[in-house]
This record gives structure tokens, sequence and C-alpha cells, in this order.
């Protein structure tokens, strides 16, 4: 069910795709696994584009505080869509029998490993056009050609611990759970900017 190639494939597709032919908003609820990978890079990417909004020059208060709340929900959505990864690789589990409960502890989970892969591929795509730059300035290339380098070792040695992780739970010597990541600042109940302006709202 996981592969580490595979993703990072499905990673480089939609990356190059996405930015031959913009995303049409979100993705519908996603159903099976590809579908899930695809949402949950999907989110990745969104929120890439929407950080390099958040720092055109000159942007005014008003652009920046749309931005914010942008990068807020995207942000939540990415945090729920490794989750549903993680939930639905342990379903899968489930059905053999595993993971093994006695086995050892991992503690990032294949979900926050997939979520890692997906902005390299990001980091990758993005360096790479900088050193393909034909307008760049003296040693711009070569700088992004060593950062390129950097970035693909670091995600090959990523896949390798991902496909290592997976092929352990199913021996039944390595166990992950799901860490929520339980964010405070968009719920109204847990953020103070939040509930105290509208408890002063409320008694004014």
């Amino acid at each position: 069910m996981l592969s580490a190639n595979a993703i990072i494939d499905l990673h480089d597709q939609r990356t190059l795709a996405w930015h031959q032919e913009p995303r049409d908003g979100e993705e519908k609820e996603p159903g099976d696994w590809i579908a899930l990978l695809a949402a949950q890079h999907g989110a990745n990417f969104d929120l890439w584009h929407i950080e390099d909004e958040a720092r055109t020059p000159g942007a005014s208060d008003t652009k920046l505080a749309n931005v914010k709340r942008r990068i807020d929900r995207t942000n939540q959505r990415r945090n729920d869509l490794v989750e549903e990864l993680d939930r639905a690789l342990l379903d899968w589990l489930a059905t053999q029998g595993l993971p093994n409960p006695a086995a050892t502890l991992q503690s990032e989970s294949p979900g926050l490993i997939i979520d890692r892969l997906s902005i390299l591929s990001l980091k990758i795509y993005h360096t790479r056009q900088e050193a393909d730059r034909a307008d760049a300035p003296e040693g711009h290339s070569e700088r992004n050609r060593e950062r390129l380098g950097i970035l693909e070792e670091q995600r090959a040695d990523l896949a390798c611990c991902l496909d290592a992780l997976w092929r352990e739970t199913l021996a039944g010597s390595r166990r992950f759970k799901i860490y929520r990541q339980l964010k405070m600042y968009n719920d109204p109940s847990l953020n103070p900017a939040i509930y105290r302006k509208q408890s002063r709202e409320s008694s004014a």
C-alpha cells in the first residue's frame, strides 16, 4: 500500500501539472489512497503559493490580513490530511492484525514523513527553476544547483526512512500512532484573542 518512490512520483507529477494548469480550488473530499495523497500535497502546494503572496513588496495591511487567514485555513487542512493519511494506513493495517502493540514506537508517523516529502517536492521544483533562470545574477545558478543536490539527497534519505518504517511495521517490529496536531489558533473557544473579543462585545 505504501511506497516512497510512488509517493515521490505522484508529488512531482502533480507539482509540475499544477504549475502548468493552475489548481481549480480544493479537491472534493478524498476517497482512495491516491486521492488522499494528492489532496494533502495540494494543501502544501496552495500553502506554498499563499505564503509567497504574504511576502509581496508593498502589500497592504488589508491584503496581508486576508492572506494570513488563508494561510491558517490551508495549514489546518494540511494538518487534518496528515492525520487522514495515518488513519487510512492504520485502518488497512488493522485488517492484518497490525501494528503490533508490543513493537517499538516510532515518534514520527508515515503521514508526517509524507508531509515532509511533499514540501521537499515543492522545494526541489522551485530550486530547479532558480538554477535554470536565464536572467539570474552571477553565481545564482551555481548556488541553487548546490542547494538542489542537498534537497535531493535529503529526499532520498527520507524516502528510505519511510520505506523502512513501513517494512518494519509490516514485520511487527515497529509501530506508529496518529499524533493529532490539536491546533488552537483556529478554535474560537481556545484562542484568547478571539474569545476575549467576543466576550467584550457580548457584554458591551
